[in-house]
């Protein structure tokens, strides 16, 4: 029975990065199955799993960010750096990592920051030099470093699995963990690939042309290179091109919100902040509050906001985490747990379980990995086998979300879509190396600093 469970959720990954399939589809689908004809567990029982808190976060906090880039006030944020840089070109790659960072930490999904800021960053790179791989790369790094702050997506799910196991729960440590790493790795990428060399560098950026993207979360959309995060992305993906200036909204034929509107947007997003993090309020309903009082005080411009929602993305996330909730209530997880820690030291099933994550999410989804190998490591977390699990979680999201760099993810594919004046086979090539290798050495950095030591 454990090992049947356990074969269907390999099955929906493989089926889901080999077809343009919501893999949350496949997991409610999986969970009805397993739940009643190998458990048997009635319905209501199966859709106990169903994580109805996640639900309310993820829609609540893509619903204010759907907000925030409607009126403008992302778009009025990249305009404001890019001037701020002054001329400096070695600054505009780490302006970009920012601002990704940013975006993700205040709830954005990481493709779609990446979706945002990849034109923009690029097109900056083929006008000034700068080497399109290091530009590209910081963008993706800026968006997996701020992805686990308490309010974020990836920091949510990861959040709410550990909470519900029962183990030690430390947000902040995740977060800096996983914005720690990823910014040690873009500073050593910057030194490597010639970023010293911008610093002697200095232009006039008051009249450059840069691409905005702007990405509508619809409910429909392929996938792209199998990896089921791209649903999120939607198909209503235009470009248009703008000075810094003049970056507003393009495509929807919606004029940017006034400047006072766009103020009171960036308060939204730090009320959000502080009564999530200092008066522990939820963070689903704090969010679509807030959203809606923005709503009301400009309701015309908001008219798309719902429906650029992550459906999709929400699916997925709660699909699996259903399936996951059958797999605990028949004691798969238990089983897989205990059988992981007598096949080698609890030292060592931890290293295993960093390698799977990263594999997989090199080429699925991260948010299902997050969803579902936690939880496999919950037996010998909770033993005395020498692995701590405020570390082992930290490990366990940046090893799953750090190979989002791949070509074969959303995140590389985008930045690989939006390389200019280069040839798109050496780019993709280059991606590759530097994917594969993220994928074998991340895991083992990870499992030495926050495992082992």
């Amino acid at each position: 029975m454990h090992w049947l469970s356990i074969a269907v959720l390999g099955g929906m990954f493989v089926l889901a990065t080999v077809l343009p399939i919501n893999m949350g589809l496949i997991a409610f689908v999986g969970a009805f199955l397993v739940g009643t004809l190998v458990a048997g567990m009635g319905a209501k029982e199966i859709m106990g799993g169903f994580p109805a808190d996640l639900f309310l976060t993820l829609a609540g906090i893509t619903y204010l960010f759907a907000l925030a880039q409607n009126n403008g006030t992302i778009n009025w944020l990249v305009s404001m750096a890019v001037r701020a840089v002054r001329g400096r070109i070695a600054a505009i790659p780490w302006i970009m990592f920012l601002i990704t960072a940013a975006l993700t930490a205040v709830g954005a999904v990481s493709p779609a920051a990446v979706a945002i800021i990849a034109p923009i960053a690029l097109g900056f790179a083929r006008q000034y030099g700068i080497n399109p791989l290091l530009m590209g790369l910081l963008v993706i790094h800026g968006a997996q470093g701020g992805g686990f702050s308490p309010i974020s997506i990836y920091g949510g799910i990861t959040n709410r699995v550990v909470s519900a196991a029962g183990l030690p729960l430390n947000e902040m440590a995740t977060m800096m963990a996983s914005l720690g790493i990823n910014l040690a790795v873009s500073i050593l990428l910057f030194v490597w690939m010639g970023g010293l060399k911008l610093m002697r560098q200095k232009v006039d950026l008051s009249s450059a042309d840069v691409n905005v993207a702007r990405v509508a979360h619809g409910s429909g959309g392929p996938q792209v290179f199998g990896d089921a995060e791209a649903e999120a992305l939607g198909e209503e993906r235009k470009t248009a091109r703008k000075s810094p200036d003049a970056l507003v909204e393009a495509g929807n034929g919606a004029s940017e919100a006034p400047h006072w509107y766009r103020v009171l947007t960036l308060a939204g997003l730090f009320i959000l902040a502080v009564l999530t993090l200092f008066f522990k309020q939820d963070i689903g309903f704090t969010s679509i509050t807030i959203g809606l009082v923005l709503t009301l005080m400009a309701p015309n411009l908001q008219k798309r906001a719902l429906g650029q929602v992550s459906w999709p993305e929400i699916m997925l996330i709660v699909g699996v985490s259903t399936y996951v909730g059958v797999m605990e209530s028949m004691g798969t997880i238990d089983f897989v747990g205990h059988r992981v820690a007598q096949l080698t030291s609890p030292l060592m099933a931890a290293l295993l379980l960093l390698f799977v994550g990263a594999v997989v999410s090199a080429f699925a989804s991260s948010t299902a990995v997050l969803g579902s190998l936690i939880p496999l490591a919950v037996p010998f977390l909770q033993g005395d086998g020498g692995v701590g699990p405020v570390g082992f979680i930290a490990a366990m999201a940046v090893s799953s979300t750090i190979v989002d760099v791949s070509p074969f993810s959303t995140n590389g594919a985008l930045v690989l879509a939006n390389a200019q004046g280069v040839s798109r086979d050496a780019f993709f090539r280059q991606l590759l190396l530097y994917g594969a290798a993220v994928t074998v050495i991340a895991p083992v950095v990870v499992w030495l600093l926050f495992v082992v030591l």
